[in-house]
């Protein structure tokens, strides 16, 4: 696959290691969310962010493929057959929920849900797995936000969301299973997620990978 710029987060690049044959179609759906991610971080007027967030998804859902032709990521979506991905509506949504006036569960439910609904790569997947991805998209931005006292709200919505008793993950969706274990790794002791792929939730990533805790 060639390289788009930008790229996932490096966390993202590690867990589409994981994800066997559907490896390209998982690096690709987390280069969109750290593109969403960007526009949403360095847009500072609510209206101007979810404009841009509009186009994406004109774009990725525009059947004729004119729309978004020569964006790099969006034609790469296209030839993979991912525009659009199951779960974009709700993913942009909880991106959206970050412009303005921050609403932390629209942005879990939204951004976590619909993200791990598109790795899954179908709109029919069960409650516990949209709670997944809702607790790992707030220890994810409990991690990144600048604010404090919003990193420790995040934390608190995330305690929220862990699930009560531990699901039978198909094989295909281990990536989400792993992200899920590291974030449940610091939620459940109430702490923030990291900034940045440190060495020492590289060997956590590794540890889950290999026998599953």
């Amino acid at each position: 696959m060639t390289e788009i710029e930008g790229g996932p987060s490096v966390l993202g690049a590690l867990l589409s290691a994981y994800a066997g044959k559907d490896a390209v179609r998982h690096r690709l759906l987390w280069t969109l969310d750290a593109r969403l991610g960007r526009l949403v971080a360095t847009t500072s007027e609510a209206m101007i962010g979810a404009i841009r967030l509009a186009w994406w998804s004109e774009a990725l859902t525009d059947e004729t493929g004119v729309k978004g032709r020569g964006e790099p990521l969006v034609d790469a979506m296209r030839r993979e057959g991912i525009a659009p991905p199951p779960g974009l509506a709700e993913w942009l949504d909880g991106w959206e929920a970050m412009l303005g006036d921050i609403d932390l569960e629209a942005y879990a439910a939204g951004r976590g849900g619909g993200l791990f609904r598109s790795l899954a790569g179908d709109s029919d997947v069960p409650d516990w797995l949209i709670d997944a991805g809702a607790m790992w998209a707030l220890w994810d931005l409990s991690g990144h936000a600048s604010n404090a006292q919003l990193a420790d709200q995040a934390v608190a919505h995330a305690r929220q969301r862990l699930l009560a008793k531990a699901p039978v993950w198909p094989a295909a969706w281990r990536p989400m299973r792993i992200a899920y274990a590291m974030a449940r790794h610091d939620i459940i002791r109430g702490k923030r997620g990291p900034g940045a792929l440190t060495l020492r939730l590289y060997l956590r990533l590794m540890r889950i990978a290999l026998t599953g805790r």
